[in-house]
């Protein structure tokens, strides 16, 4: 267990998936973890869901606006996201969420000149929608309620919630598609998005310890939290894990507690197939049961197609 202040033990950690069993809606029938039946497009505008989230996150969180006034071009109509607002960053951090900003605006910009853009969908980036996320991954009603725009530890945390569902869908997707300039698309945005990722968690690696004020929970066990909590929403075993680990048998090699880049047992990514994607995002661990993030639901045939069954 990591150095620190922290008064959550690991016993806690242990039972945490049990415990958010019983405060989440998850699905009573099987899980469904194996490819959907999809083509390259739909499967590609099923990624827009995660660019134009991440792109609306981060520069509203760096610049206090979007990309209704950034890039209006590429939201085709879609509405306005809910609650998002400029964070209040330390000029490092910033200088960071600002260029993963833009790099979202190029993301959408290079997906729409290779498929058919669509509506930017109903996003909540509200403090109340953190909220829920952060109260359900620690398993306690945070007080006072976890603002993610209050400061720079809270940003990034919140920020750990995103870059990494995007980047393991990418890495679920590409061994499906078919065509050489979709897997050349695909795998160029993985190469961002894993680095966007590998930021974040690397920035809050280096603060593991800190405690994050006033709750007496260090940033690494937020992590760890945030981490069990995707698992348990997907459905589909782990595939997340916190910037350190209880056991050094869990890090690279069997040899290190560090987990500044979540892998499996040979360093390889983890991967994640839309369903899981969406009720990671919704926020239900039902893939046709819209909330969280996309209250209104996806957006694309993939999407769409699990609302419409």
């Amino acid at each position: 267990m990591p150095k620190g202040m922290a008064t959550i033990s690991q016993s806690f950690f242990f039972i945490l998936p049990f415990l958010l069993y019983s405060r989440l809606d998850i699905a009573s029938s099987a899980p469904s973890c194996g490819p959907v039946v999809a083509n390259d497009v739909d499967r590609i505008q099923f990624a827009l869901n995660l660019e134009f989230l991440e792109a609306d996150f981060f520069l509203h969180g760096a610049l206090g606006e979007g990309l209704d006034q950034v890039a209006p071009e590429l939201v085709r109509s879609g509405p306005p996201p809910i609650g998002a607002r400029k964070a209040n960053l330390d000029d490092l951090e910033r200088r960071i969420i600002e260029e993963f900003g833009y790099q979202e605006v190029g993301h959408l910009r290079a997906i729409t000149s290779a498929v058919e853009g669509l509506p930017r969908p109903q996003l909540d980036l509200s403090p109340q929608n953190f909220e829920k996320i952060f109260n359900q991954a620690i398993g306690q009603d945070l007080k006072p309620p976890m603002d993610p725009y209050l400061n720079t530890v809270n940003y990034l945390l919140a920020s750990y919630v995103i870059p990494y569902v995007g980047l393991v869908g990418y890495v679920g997707t590409i061994p499906s598609l078919t065509s050489s300039s979709s897997l050349s698309l695909v795998a160029s945005l993985l190469g961002v998005e894993s680095g966007q990722d590998a930021v974040i968690r690397a920035l809050l690696y280096k603060r593991e310890c800190e405690i994050v004020e006033p709750y007496n929970i260090t940033v690494a066990e937020f992590t760890r939290g945030i981490s069990n909590l995707r698992n348990q929403l997907g459905m589909c075993g782990v595939k997340d894990e916190g910037v350190i680990v209880l056991d050094p048998q869990s890090g690279a090699e069997n040899k290190t507690d560090s987990n500044i880049l979540s892998a499996d047992a040979n360093s390889l990514s983890y991967a994640r197939q839309p369903q899981e994607i969406l009720r990671i995002v919704y926020g239900t661990g039902n893939e046709s049961q819209p909330g969280g993030f996309l209250p209104k639901g996806g957006i694309g045939k993939i999407a769409q197609g699990y609302l419409n069954s």
